[in-house]
């Protein structure tokens, strides 16, 4: 049985897939045949409206999934391609069922597809931890978003506030009370006048960084259902933001444990 909270006013349905991972629209639909499904406490068999704040609760049968693919490991390290619909925290459990002793090193968002690295011994784990923390490692991203940028290419720098009770972040172009400076590299790939695909490059890495910096200067991922434009996801018919974590490169100094990954770069 898995349960959520409804924090949208949505359709059962969308709540449902999106809030349990593992759940399949097919075993929805029988679940809600079989009257497995209780809104506040109360069996429904129809794909009824939520209100924010309604429980859901959903007996069903877990069926196996494939959260990610691995590009690459040996005995310190593994590196995998995250499908989007998964958080960072359910593909860790998944590894750590398949390696004991792997760590867990960071995160990419739950609709965030794309490069993971995790370590397999301690060793790994200080030296990984320390080149994300110091930023040494070179992260990029492609993501689709809305419109044309004027400037094919740029370095963007603006401070992001963090808003707990809302669960996103804000961004402003000049400091303001409890604001973090932020960076943001991008290059426009392509473009057909009406969308583009950038590459990106994070030289801070904050929560929900390049999503609200690319929407904050106009150019909102196309699919991105917190930062982004409604009528043009429907558009697009896309549900989840367009953004994928494509390449990873890691640096390390002579003589550390991992030096012999320092300059390689995973891809996808």
């Amino acid at each position: 049985m898995k349960s959520f909270i409804a924090d949208k006013n949505r359709k059962l349905s969308k709540l449902a897939l999106y809030n349990v991972e593992d759940l399949s629209y097919s075993a929805f639909m029988r679940a809600l045949r079989k009257k497995d499904v209780k809104v506040n406490g109360v069996r429904v068999s129809k794909d009824v409206m939520l209100n924010v704040g309604d429980k859901v609760e959903i007996y069903y049968v877990c069926t196996s999934i494939e959260k990610f693919s691995i590009i690459y490991q040996d005995q310190n390290v593994l590196v995998v391609n995250k499908k989007s619909g998964y958080s960072s925290e359910s593909v860790f459990e998944t590894v750590s069922s398949l390696y004991e002793n792997a760590k867990f090193i960071h995160r990419l968002d739950r609709n965030t597809s794309g490069i993971m690295i995790f370590a397999l011994n301690e060793k790994a784990e200080s030296e990984l931890l320390n080149g994300f923390k110091n930023r040494d490692f070179v992260k990029i991203y492609t993501a689709e978003v809305v419109g044309v940028p004027k400037k094919p290419q740029a370095i963007l720098t603006a401070y992001l506030v963090k808003d707990k009770d809302e669960a996103l972040v804000k961004i402003y172009d000049t400091p303001v009370k409890n604001s973090i400076e932020i960076r943001t590299g991008y290059k426009v790939l392509k473009s057909n006048g009406q969308t583009s695909l950038l590459e990106v490059e994070l030289f801070t890495g904050k929560t929900h960084q390049i999503r609200a910096h690319l929407a904050h200067i106009g150019h909102p991922i196309i699919g991105d259902g917190k930062y982004g434009d409604f009528e043009t996801n429907q558009k697009y018919n896309e549900k989840v933001q367009q953004l994928t974590a494509t390449a990873l490169t890691l640096k390390f100094n002579k003589g550390d444990f991992l030096d012999y990954l320092s300059d390689k770069t995973f891809t996808i």
